[in-house]
């Protein structure tokens, strides 16, 4: 049987994002940034890496700006997923059509070239990523510290993918890199848990250190109960009530490698807006993605 579509695409490994999320019932703030999504394509432009971990669907700049528009984000960090493996060309062609609108996170080797890196920094690259997922496989700590050398001199953060007790096993290292941390989809505990759980006492103390920032993303993955995720709240209210300075926010658009219904981002905009006063959604959405990404800061009084 043929793997191939009549267009001659890959088969996507899950179902596309909700092609109309609903408007959020909140109104974000003026320069309010989406900290965490992906890209993927068009296809005809960028084809799929033979040597990927997963297939997506194609998601496109002019989608996802599209869907910001409608959400209200005027900002946004768009992180190289696996999925693109290590060519960059689609998140470079967005950086430069944003003009400004985006930073962007990157995977990088060893072997990775300065000449790259000094293209990445201009380009708008602000980040290197890292994934500790079984699904994506685990790098050599060696290696990673050698790409964290790399990426120094520029100010780059690391942005450390990792799930469950992974935290633990990682958290003295990640106490020993020496740029601004921050840490995807809130670690990604059993939510099961409670907030007393072993991975939320380690994402705690690494808040403690005063060196590591959290994403709060991946909601829709976290709950058992799906929409509209009461059962992620009292981890969240918990991450507020320790460093509101050092949370940022994110979609994970297109919720790539998702098993369970496709969220409606609307919805998740709206869970942060449950959750949050106006001027807490303010730090998480505006101020803090300025001072972690670099983004030009906007003055409260003149937006």
């Amino acid at each position: 049987m043929s793997l191939l579509t009549p267009a001659a695409q890959p088969i996507p490994d899950g179902p596309p994002p909700l092609a109309n999320p609903r408007k959020p019932k909140i109104a974000l703030p003026p320069g309010a940034c989406d900290s965490h999504c992906h890209i993927y394509g068009p296809f005809a432009r960028f084809p799929l890496p033979p040597e990927r971990s997963f297939t997506p669907n194609e998601a496109p700049e002019t989608a996802l700006r599209r869907l910001h528009d409608h959400l209200g984000f005027t900002r946004a960090v768009i992180v190289q997923s696996q999925g693109h493996g290590h060519d960059h060309e689609p998140l470079l062609d967005a950086l430069a059509v944003g003009r400004g609108r985006y930073r962007g996170v990157a995977l990088l080797r060893p072997g990775d070239s300065p000449d790259l890196i000094r293209r990445f920094d201009v380009a708008g690259i602000c980040g290197v990523r890292f994934s500790f997922m079984s699904h994506l496989g685990f790098p050599d700590l060696d290696a990673v510290r050698s790409v964290i050398a790399m990426v120094e001199p520029y100010g780059w953060h690391v942005a450390i993918h990792v799930g469950g007790s992974g935290l633990i096993d990682l958290e003295d290292f990640i106490g020993s890199i020496p740029t601004p941390v921050v840490i995807d989809h809130m670690a990604r505990p059993d939510i099961g848990e409670g907030v007393e759980g072993p991975i939320l006492t380690a994402l705690l103390r690494c808040l403690e250190s005063g060196r590591v920032w959290v994403k709060l993303s991946g909601a829709e993955r976290l709950s058992k109960l799906h929409a509209p995720y009461e059962d992620v709240a009292p981890m969240v209210r918990s991450l507020f009530a320790n460093a509101p300075e050092r949370l940022l926010w994110g979609s994970d658009w297109p919720h790539v490698n998702l098993h369970g219904p496709m969220p409606d981002d609307g919805e998740l905009v709206d869970f942060l807006g449950r959750l949050t006063t106006p001027g807490l959604r303010r730090r998480i959405l505006v101020d803090n993605p300025a001072a972690f990404f670099g983004f030009p800061a906007i003055d409260a009084k003149t937006a």
